[in-house]
């Protein structure tokens, strides 16, 4: 199956620029608002929406995100809500959707039962910061039943054996972490992000996305020097939270100026 992730950086890349990559956490500050954020999102220029279901353990998460999830689920958000959103923007944007997930949500729901909701529902494909591709064969069998696409992260410390490994299970692309740590503004990306994706080259990765770190339009210009997308998130949640959808959509049409829209 094709893979609509991958079409859609592809497509940048045929317009001579590389593919922005914008995250949200469904929910926040509510779910019709997280709705319409995800939508101006994409209307302001992102070309794949990667949103993130509230999770009470977010390991992975800074400072920012971290509030604006708690937040969601202090409001009532449900992981049931997930499906909702994704079906209301997928009906109003044309645009793939991600949905970044640690694992413990997906397994309580069920494995198949989430791939075929988010199926029905327009989603393109899962995002799996906690699980590795030897540790997720329900999953692997559940996106190859459906077509989603499975996101897989790779990160400086990773070996060349799981490299490999991560590289021929992922499709879309594969999430390149930029540096060691948790989601947030940094001054200066870590240069081992490019040998990373170098690395990632090696075992045949033809769409590597840089993630972690990244805040700003300079930030997104430099890593795509070297890399297919840059997935922004702690700058965009802030966008909102301090200045609603309005800011969020000036923010995200700054940011996409960097990757060349």
């Amino acid at each position: 199956m094709t893979s609509r992730v991958a079409a859609a950086i592809d497509a940048a890349k045929a317009d001579g620029r590389g593919a922005f990559v914008g995250y949200l956490p469904l929910g926040y500050p509510d779910l019709q608002t997280s709705i319409d954020a995800a939508v101006a999102l994409a209307e302001n220029g992102a070309d794949v929406l990667e949103l993130g279901p509230p999770y009470s353990d977010p390991v992975m998460d800074g400072l920012v995100i971290q509030e604006a999830t708690q937040a969601a689920l202090a409001a009532g958000f449900r992981l049931r809500d997930t499906f909702t959103a994704v079906r209301a923007i997928a009906d109003r944007v044309d645009v793939p959707i991600l949905v970044m997930t640690y694992w413990n949500p997906v397994l309580q729901y069920g494995v198949d039962r989430f791939a075929d909701d988010l199926v029905a529902a327009g989603g393109a494909g899962l995002i799996t910061p906690d699980i590795t591709p030897d540790s997720a064969p329900d999953w692997i069998a559940a996106s190859e039943r459906t077509g989603l696409d499975r996101v897989f992260l790779g990160a400086p410390t990773s070996t060349d054996e799981r490299l490999r490994m991560i590289a021929a299970a992922s499709t879309g692309f594969v999430y390149t972490v930029s540096t060691m740590g948790i989601t947030g503004e940094r001054a200066e990306l870590d240069a081992a992000a490019r040998t990373l994706v170098a690395r990632l080259r090696t075992f045949g990765v033809d769409h590597a996305c840089v993630g972690i770190g990244i805040s700003t339009p300079a930030q997104v210009s430099a890593v795509l020097e070297y890399a297919d997308g840059a997935i922004v998130g702690t700058a965009l949640v802030r966008a909102l939270r301090d200045g609603g959808v309005e800011a969020l959509a000036a923010e995200t049409r700054a940011l996409t100026a960097g990757a060349g829209r």
